[in-house]
């Protein structure tokens, strides 16, 4: 097991590089220099000011060039300074929002985990039910809305028709000379549409694919010998079952961790929240090379750490697996 992680671990470095090697020429591939994108308001800039402007950024160099400096800065954990007009380090920023996102988007996986998985057993459960096929077109639903636009369907049903809830940002103005209790139910009253919309889909989803993987689970012979051997149905299904039907599902949490950044530009920009998503979002209209690189990278990181937790999250919840990779 131990050998097994160590190998694991050490994979994480190559496989990191090549995401960075191919992220770094894709962004560049883009059209539209950050240059370019600052200057386009001002026509009376001249093309001697635009070349030092490069120069002061370092695009006029090769990009196999760029890339190799960028990557020292890396190893040093220095992401550069940011090509905004405050010319910020970039490490600054992304520790100012990362802690937003990463709470909103924690709470919205605990929503949608722990909401999903009993709705699918209970699917799977008494399938052909009333609730089952209530929970089929609630699935499918959820896939064929798009967020965006449920969002601002929310905003405009909850917040401006019926005013009963905010539509941007985490505070009301004013709302720090408020008590502490009253400034929690402030915040939570702001939460309420970004972690339904952060959710919805993946809820749906992930109900989904529990039910059926329980179906699979429910037919196995070991099953049927828990129930021939006296056990409830309960104990049944709790002890046996969703042991091993939760193995699928580990996966997916695995592969939620990246989201926490990339699920987050849409209903961070829509809602006005000052977290990672709506930075990205900022950073890639304004060609904002540096903070791209710095939020990417941190993606990346979180994509292989979700996959190697996964693995560990395997080897405990099914012994075979550990004895195999022993």
């Amino acid at each position: 097991m131990y050998s097994y992680l160590l190998k694991r671990i050490l994979m994480l470095l190559p496989l990191m590089l090549g995401i960075t090697l191919i992220t770094f020429v894709v962004i560049h591939l883009a059209p539209g220099e950050p240059v370019e994108m600052q200057v386009a308001m001002n026509p009376k800039i001249s093309a001697k000011t635009r070349e030092k402007m490069r120069e002061f950024y370092g695009l006029d160099k090769p990009l196999h060039v760029q890339y190799v400096s960028w990557l020292n800065r890396l190893a040093r954990l220095d992401f550069g300074r940011s090509f905004a007009p405050d010319n910020r380090p970039v490490i600054d920023k992304i520790k100012e929002r990362l802690p937003i996102t990463i709470s909103l988007n924690v709470v919205a996986l605990i929503i949608e985990f722990g909401l999903a998985i009993p709705i699918g057993i209970l699917a799977a459960v008494y399938r052909n039910s009333l609730f089952d096929k209530g929970i089929t077109i609630f699935v499918f639903l959820g896939f064929a809305v798009p967020t965006f636009w449920l969002a601002l369907l929310l905003m405009y049903f909850f917040g401006v028709k019926l005013n009963w809830l905010p539509i941007s940002g985490l505070h009301s103005l004013g709302s720090d000379r408020l008590p502490f209790v009253q400034r929690l139910l402030d915040l939570a009253r702001h939460l309420v549409l970004p972690l339904t919309i952060a959710s919805f889909g993946s809820l749906a989803g992930v109900s989904r694919f529990m039910r059926s993987t329980m179906l699979e689970v429910i037919g196995q012979d070991y099953m049927t010998t828990a129930r021939a051997k006296g056990l409830s149905e309960r104990a049944v299904i709790l002890r046996h079952g969703l042991r091993n039907a939760l193995l699928p599902v580990i996966t997916l949490l695995g592969f939620s961790l990246p989201g926490l950044i990339g699920g987050s530009v849409i209903f961070e920009t829509i809602f006005a929240i000052p977290g990672m998503g709506q930075l990205f979002y900022m950073g890639v209209m304004a060609r904002d090379y540096p903070l791209v690189m710095g939020i990417l990278v941190i993606g990346a990181g979180l994509t292989l750490i979700g996959n190697l937790l996964a693995d560990i999250a395997y080897a405990f919840a099914d012994p075979r697996i550990r004895s195999v990779k022993n």
